[in-house]
């Protein structure tokens, strides 16, 4: 008997598995609408579900050739309405969530109301005649809206017959945005390159602090190539009042306690981080054009940096000018690191970003890798001033940690929860790598460039570990008013380093002589790497208005 019960024993996979951070999510300090359960987006109010009744699962095809599996809501709340399913590659502990929708118009009930059942229904893709692994068929549908309405998602069923009209709901078109494809979810091949049905998440196409459009976290499902625009739309927050759901200063800082990251530096790290104020008062000191000789001490607080304007060359900052100070200076001091906060609303403020942003008084040299070769690159990627910053995105209408962003040189990487590691409760921990202090979830080695080839990012786990919530400071939030004033450094919108050239070329006709496998390197690495320009301050990145890239 128990020889048969163990062959008929299903592989479990991730997807079995709900995922819950490793503590209770706090109780947050009183005030305003944050963490209330709903968020009210003008005509529309929302409430964010992520328990889910499973409708099918495929077993292989997709992310890992792990399959997917297709969900609806479940406990969706009295008077609220579904607006798509959800779905989540296999390879993944279940940790979605998906907003439903009640009309609080003033039309609601009458002919115009903000919700209105699909007037039919187009079977997109079934996966009856595939020969794929699954627990049973699978039908995937797209709604037909009726005229001035826009579909928000798939309902996905197991039988032909086309689903309910009752099962979902359309949304007035002045209350959703346009939306774009996200990551993959599931194709019956291994690849989401392969031409095919492939099915995909969705967000809005335009992100930033002031952009309305709210991420819903219905699926895009598409044969061939996807059409543009997308035939499903997001929601968008009409009110643009988006500061009624966001986090008080009080709940700002309970936030960052709880889930603030350790970031553990390089056992051979020798440029560390510090604080503004430990690297001015250490002798930092701002230069500007045409009286080089002559620079200028920095007050603690940066209170005498040039404020405003632009990045005109006309100003810079530098280390110490004699040389026993200045190679001190570099070295920065990890204990005194603080993480400098900005908060700030994305997804229409139904999400809050807390960015956390740390400061190197120096960059290190990079080294590169052919096979199992290492090659100090000289100069390349060494720079004075060095920014990094770990984004926690965190849900408004709990306060749930979502995910977190790792800075990565000009980029970086999306962390889901469920793939970071946890210390000491709710905090994720990251690993700045050697030199280059690139951001990652895991220790270990990333390469960029080439096969085989390319720049070295190490990290490994070391006793010099920064506790991000000790001693952080929340130095901006626009939509928390005059709650917070912002130091003067974050004003100064020039180089936090010289920028000094160099002939990168010849340093690498140099090497390729010797290793001739680095030809076409120099085109396949990040553009701070090729240049020893000091970098702008955080209020001049991408990401202080945008979203992540």
């Amino acid at each position: 008997m128990e020889n048969q019960s163990s062959s008929n024993k299903i592989e479990t996979l991730p997807i079995d598995t709900t995922f819950k951070l490793p503590a209770n999510i706090p109780v947050w300090p009183q005030g305003g609408e944050f963490a209330t359960g709903t968020i009210n987006i003008g005509g529309l109010k929302l409430f964010q579900i992520s328990i889910f009744n499973k409708v099918w699962k495929t077993l292989e095809g997709g992310p890992g050739d792990a399959g997917a599996t297709f969900f609806e809501p479940a406990g969706v709340p009295e008077g609220f309405f579904t607006l798509g399913h959800y779905s989540q590659p296999n390879n993944k502990p279940l940790f979605g969530s998906i907003l439903v929708a009640k009309d609080e118009s003033s039309s609601s009930g009458d002919n115009n109301g903000a919700l209105k059942k699909p007037v039919d229904y187009t079977l997109v893709w079934s996966s009856k005649s595939q020969k794929i692994k699954q627990d049973k068929d699978g039908y995937i549908w797209l709604p037909t809206a009726p005229d001035g309405y826009k579909t928000l998602g798939h309902v996905v069923t197991t039988t032909p017959e086309k689903p309910s009209l009752d099962k979902i709901r359309c949304v007035r078109s002045d209350l959703t945005d346009q939306c774009e494809r996200n990551s993959w979810i599931w194709g019956p091949a291994k690849s989401s390159d392969e031409k095919g049905f492939n099915v995909h998440e969705v967000r809005p196409s335009n992100r930033g602090t002031q952009a309305p459009g709210v991420l819903v976290g219905t699926f895009f499902a598409h044969n061939c190539e996807a059409p543009s625009p997308l035939p499903i739309a997001c929601l968008k927050n009409t009110s643009m009042n988006f500061s009624s759901s966001m986090p008080n200063l009080p709940q700002v800082r309970a936030l960052v306690q709880a889930y603030s990251p350790f970031m553990y530096l390089h056992p051979d790290e020798d440029f560390q981080p510090a604080s503004t104020k430990w690297y001015f008062t250490n002798g930092a000191l701002l230069v500007k054009k045409g009286e080089e000789s002559k620079p200028v001490a920095i007050d603690p607080t940066g209170s005498n940096l040039p404020q405003g304007g632009n990045n005109d060359g006309e100003f810079w900052l530098d280390l110490p000018s004699d040389k026993a100070n200045k190679e001190r200076v570099k070295k920065g001091d990890f204990k005194s690191c603080q993480a400098y906060v900005h908060a700030k609303p994305m997804f229409g403020g139904t999400f809050t970003d807390l960015v956390m942003w740390v400061f190197y008084p120096f960059n290190g040299p990079g080294t590169a890798k052919v096979g199992l070769i290492d090659i100090p690159l000289g100069k390349i990627g060494e720079h004075i001033g060095d920014w990094e910053h770990v984004t926690l995105r965190v849900s408004n209408f709990n306060g749930e940690l979502k995910r977190v962003y790792l800075s990565q040189h000009s980029k970086g990487q999306w962390v889901e929860a469920p793939q970071l590691e946890f210390q000491s409760g709710n905090k994720a921990v990251c690993y700045s790598s050697l030199n280059g202090h690139a951001i990652y979830p895991k220790v270990g080695l990333v390469m960029q460039g080439l096969d085989g080839i390319g720049i070295k990012n190490e990290t490994k786990r070391s006793e010099k570990v920064i506790d991000m919530g000790v001693g952080f400071e929340v130095v901006s939030g626009e939509y928390l008013g005059s709650a917070i004033v912002e130091p003067p450094w974050l004003n100064f919108f020039r180089q936090w380093g010289p920028k000094i050239t160099y002939d990168i070329a010849k340093v690498l006709d140099k090497l390729e002589k010797v290793f001739p496998a680095l030809q076409g390197l120099e085109d396949s690495l990040p553009k701070e790497l090729l240049g020893e320009e000091g970098p702008t301050g955080p209020k001049l990145k991408r990401n202080w208005s945008g979203d992540e890239v």
